[in-house]
């Protein structure tokens, strides 16, 4: 790394809101849920949530857009967007029962990324 882009350093914030969506999920789209036979997606998070949801989403892919402009950070964040891709295609097509694991597994991959290139850019000040 030549030198450590500045926009990696907003890693932690997006950190931290993977985990919150991860916690979130797991309420929403928990194993109780299932068990239950209840199917979330008719509920529906409130309006506020939602917009919250959807507001960190596309703030985290305007910032992965914009760490793939530097190249330092490049195959971190193509690979950020590979994951959320897929993701979204496995989460779309898959049965309700496994949306959680999916969910889960993405989110794992995408918090390792995303730390892994927190510490890359760390170690190049």
């Amino acid at each position: 790394m030549d030198h450590a882009p500045s926009a990696a350093f907003l890693a932690p914030v997006f950190v931290a809101c993977e985990i919150a969506q991860l916690v979130y999920a797991e309420r929403f789209l928990g194993v109780k849920q299932v068990q239950a036979g209840l199917d979330p997606r008719a509920l529906g998070p409130s309006e506020p949530i939602a917009l919250l949801w959807v507001v960190l989403i596309c703030a985290q892919n305007v910032w992965l857009l914009w760490l793939l402009r530097e190249g330092a950070t490049r195959l971190h964040a193509a690979c950020l967007l590979l994951v959320s891709l897929c993701g979204f295609a496995l989460r779309g097509s898959c049965a309700l029962r496994w949306v959680l694991g999916v969910l889960t597994f993405e989110g794992a991959l995408r918090l390792g990324l995303m730390v892994s290139m927190f510490g890359a850019a760390w170690r190049g000040l």
